[in-house]
């Protein structure tokens, strides 16, 4: 039940992401929303991926390389509403939803990691 929220909430999350790196018009801000836009949708891709990890060791890697991405997207997600380019509502929401997302991983890896050994 908690895997599935978490995949759907990784996809709503990129989803989320890829719409606030097409909003933004600011053309120096380029490089901020690759990095962004990058960081944002590995998550849910790493998350998707260790659905058919090969083992139980690749299943925590690949979580705790999303858990890794999902604090990088929070840091571009920061500087981004710092430096104006996004407003305070998205900024929260958004990052609302890479929390949530964080705080699943590090319940999962947690978990994990005790059954792993």
């Amino acid at each position: 039940m908690y895997e599935n929220k978490l995949l759907d909430l990784s996809t709503e999350f990129a989803v989320a992401i890829v719409n606030l790196v097409d909003s933004v018009k600011t053309p120096k801000s380029l490089y901020l929303l690759d990095q962004l836009g990058r960081a944002g949708t590995s998550v849910g891709a790493n998350i998707h991926e260790a659905q058919y990890a090969q083992s139980k060791k690749d299943f925590i890697s690949k979580l705790e390389i999303a858990l890794k991405e999902s604090n990088e997207t929070s840091y571009w997600l920061k500087l981004l509403y710092k430096t104006g380019r996004i407003d305070q509502q998205t900024y929260y929401v958004t990052e609302r939803l890479c929390g949530n997302i964080r705080r699943l991983l590090i319940a999962f890896c947690r978990t994990a990691k005790q059954n792993y050994h």
